[in-house]
């Protein structure tokens, strides 16, 4: 059984909900906040691509002014009313794109980035969550969706982690920019 694994070719970053209103509700936001603009940074410097959700922007407002500094692509921002972010425009360009793996992080755990990761594992893709840049409004709810998710093939993995392993050598070339992001935004 091959063992799932990041690859620049073959990954997106899909960075779901972090927005205005909700954020302010979250546990360990600014963490969270970080974390996300990390993840887009160093996606912007590999060429993955990136796509950021907005769950009903009417009443929970746009992405935070933080992370929506670090696109490079406003027409990266996707619009939904589902819960799940595995909505047919996200799936359609996955395919558009061959990207077999997504790389997850947002809000909420429990609510959207759990629907959107076994939404896509049952679509074929294979997901990876970065546990530090994820979070719920209640604690309590962030562990057994974490455990749901995992028992469905999710992966579970860090920031740095994922970004070690998507450069794999010390001699890549973005790996000194990379390791310049990290520093920045580590706790």
């Amino acid at each position: 059984m091959p063992i799932p694994r990041l690859r620049i070719d073959d990954t997106v970053l899909l960075v779901i909900d972090v927005q205005e209103r909700l954020m302010p509700t979250i546990v360990d936001r600014d963490r969270v906040c970080l974390n996300c603009e990390l993840l887009i940074r160093m996606s912007n410097e590999l060429r993955i691509p990136t796509l950021v959700t907005e769950q009903y922007v009417k009443g929970l407002g746009r992405t935070v002014d933080s992370v929506a500094a670090a696109m490079t692509d406003p027409a990266a921002r996707i619009e939904k009313t589902r819960f799940s972010a595995a909505i047919d425009m996200v799936v359609d360009l996955l395919h558009r794109w061959r990207r077999s793996t997504v790389l997850l992080c947002g809000v909420e755990t429990h609510v959207c980035v759990l629907q959107t990761a076994l939404d896509l594992q049952s679509l074929g893709r294979q997901c990876f969550v970065c546990t530090d840049a994820i979070s719920s409004g209640q604690r309590d709810q962030i562990g057994p969706a974490l455990q749901r998710m995992q028992s469905a093939g999710v992966v579970l993995t860090g920031v740095v982690s994922a970004m070690y392993e998507l450069l794999q050598d010390a001699t890549h070339p973005s790996f000194r920019s990379c390791l310049e992001l990290a520093k920045a935004v580590r706790w």
